[in-house]
């Protein structure tokens, strides 16, 4: 559905009022978290930290997985140049294999949020808590709720995919490109005929190979 502009700027409105009472209450380094690739066969899990200029609105940011490519590239691109502090870490397949799914969602939210060189007074997840931090809180679909939030999911989709197209080239005939390491049929088909790549999950993988 096509939004007005109205409807446009009421829903910036209401994505960015959360961090604007946050700030007014005296919260200066609020850190939004989010990840991507948590089920995929192959590729790292991501997870990025964001922390916003609060001057600063940035025109249709939303959850990454409600916007196009294209917008989400350009977002991106916008971020990176007004964002106050962003950090995206990645943690590879081997190390998902060897200390399980949440253990590396874990290492990765650590990594992205000690990389952005700030001392959170809040870090906002999206999703359940984790207890990551003493000052986390988690929200329920925060990604479409709150603005850092947001922010963090357009920078690691975006970096995650980057990494998968690179993925291709170096292993083609998986279809990287158009799965991102997804279990697509196409991606299966490949992993029962080819075999694993060292980009694989295997422990994600046994249905697919003996």
């Amino acid at each position: 559905m096509t939004r007005t502009k109205a409807q446009e700027q009421e829903r910036l409105r209401a994505l960015f009022a959360y961090e604007r009472e946050l700030h007014a209450a005296g919260l200066r380094v609020i850190v939004g978290v989010d990840e991507v690739g948590r089920g995929p066969l192959a590729g790292p899990v991501s997870a990025a930290a964001c922390v916003l200029d609060a001057a600063v609105e940035i025109p249709y940011l939303n959850d990454s997985k409600r916007v196009s490519e294209h917008r989400r590239e350009e977002l991106a691109d916008l971020l990176r140049q007004s964002a106050r502090a962003y950090q995206v870490s990645h943690v590879e397949a081997s190390v998902i294999d060897e200390a399980g799914i949440m253990a590396a969602l874990k290492q990765a939210m650590r990594a992205a949020v000690a990389g952005i060189g700030l001392e959170p007074d809040l870090v906002l997840l999206d999703g359940r808590p984790l207890r990551l931090w003493s000052c986390e809180e988690a929200i329920v679909k925060g990604d479409g709720k709150v603005a850092c939030i947001a922010a963090a999911s357009i920078l690691a989709k975006v970096e995650r995919d980057e990494l998968m197209r690179r993925a291709d080239r170096d292993y083609p005939g998986y279809g990287f490109t158009r799965n991102k390491g997804y279990g697509s049929p196409e991606h299966i088909a490949a992993i029962r005929e080819r075999g694993l790549c060292p980009l694989h999950r295997r422990s994600f993988c046994g249905d697919f190979v003996d």
